[in-house]
């Protein structure tokens, strides 16, 4: 079994969320050794019991009033039905699929891996740290927690198609690696679709097994099979999913934006020719305008569009930002909202809550909000911040 790939905590910590609290290597050492590369363990990388702990799956499961699909149940590699783990809630709470409390304590008691799904919408402790993260990477992140009964595993040997981080919260588990048999798998290209070699390579000598104690970190790359049992306790661990964008994701954004410049083209807009040959006489034609196409387009805009789409910005209160307009005075502190990945193109302010266009007047301003410093309505112009608060671009400062 080759050795894996460790870092000790006590190495010199930078800024980031990559070296102060998952893998203590700057953002460009990780990048440079192990990035969509290899797994890297590092032992007692930080306490995470600031983010996630027991408390908190006791409260998200019995009092948050939860739905499908926040919430899996894994048992012996099968994934269990809803309707074994939902119900009504009782007078006004009637929706069918909420959270069942007393059928999850069953069915955690009988050996069944619960799985807290999509927590940067849920918990707040968990969704900071991954807002913080995928501005970090440049790639979506999302967060689930995995809770197991001792001696129990949810799932059998897999592959995921994004890369992971685990996050030991809480007990032990136990991770067997092995090398991928489908290497950075695309989104459609999920394991069940190699069931075989999948079972196959899980016979064979493992590039890693080891056991998780709390605060280690795991990074898997997607595509490497894995699978993870509790130890002799209940073992909590977050898995933050990077979903990565890919070469191959970049290449549709270049076809679609070529696509849609080729509309107004009136030669590509025409019928193909009649007959049953198809369009053979028509190909040469197509070829030539597509790869002109290909090389005229730039496909940043559509790019950024699409990763705006993949994540939510901030949180807003509805109420506290009413307060922050009807008290505004020159001297008030804001910054630019959370995860808004703005960028101004042109006139045009382009956010993950819509578009705003400026004045030239206006956008010596605007480019000064974009460095997420706080700022004074006077510096920026009262009138300014104002329309940008209504807009839920700028927050008041400390929020």
């Amino acid at each position: 079994m080759s050795a894996p790939t460790s870092r000790d905590a006590d190495a010199q910590p930078g800024v980031g969320v990559l070296d102060t609290r998952l893998t203590r290597l700057s953002r460009e050492d990780f990048a440079r050794d192990f990035w969509a590369r290899r797994p890297l363990l590092t032992r007692a990388a930080s306490d995470f019991t600031d983010l996630f702990a027991a408390d908190a799956v006791d409260e998200l499961i019995s009092r948050r009033g939860l739905r499908t699909p926040f919430l899996r149940v894994a048992k012996d590699g099968a994934t269990l039905p809803e309707a074994s783990f939902t119900a009504p809630a009782g007078v006004g709470a009637m929706i069918a699929d909420q959270l069942d409390d007393t059928a999850l304590w069953r069915s955690f008691a009988d050996g069944a891996t619960l799985v807290l799904q999509a927590l940067q919408r849920t918990w707040e402790p968990v969704a900071d740290l991954v807002a913080r993260l995928g501005t970090e990477l440049g790639h979506p992140v999302q967060a689930n927690a995995y809770v197991t009964p001792p001696q129990n595993r949810g799932f059998d040997d897999h592959y995921d198609v994004h890369d992971v981080f685990v996050l030991q919260i809480a007990g032990t588990k136990r991770w067997i690696v092995h090398e991928p048999v489908h290497p950075d798998p695309l989104r459609d290209q999920p394991w069940t679709d190699r069931r075989a070699a999948v079972e196959e390579a899980a016979k064979g000598e493992a590039h890693l097994d080891t056991v998780l104690a709390p605060g280690d970190v795991l990074y898997l790359p997607r595509g490497w099979l894995h699978a993870a049992e509790a130890q002799g306790a209940v073992s909590i661990h977050l898995t933050l999913g990077v979903h990565n964008w890919t070469r191959h994701a970049l290449a549709e954004q270049l076809t679609r934006s070529a696509l849609e410049l080729l509309r107004d083209d009136p030669e590509m807009r025409a019928s193909l020719t009649l007959g049953t040959d198809g369009p053979v006489d028509d190909l040469a034609l197509v070829r030539e305008r597509l790869v002109a196409a290909l090389t005229e387009t730039d496909p940043a805009p559509l790019f950024h569009r699409t990763r705006r789409g993949q994540a939510r910005p901030a949180p807003l209160g509805p109420l506290a930002q009413l307060r922050a307009v009807d008290s505004l005075t020159p001297d008030a502190p804001v910054r630019l909202r959370g995860s808004l990945d703005a960028r101004l193109e042109g006139r045009r302010l382009n956010t993950r809550v819509g578009w705003l266009d400026f004045t030239d007047e206006d956008l010596p301003a605007v480019r000064r909000l974009l460095d997420g410093r706080t700022r004074t309505a006077h510096d920026l112009g009262v009138a300014l911040v104002e329309r940008l608060l209504r807009a839920g671009v700028l927050v008041p400062a400390g929020r």
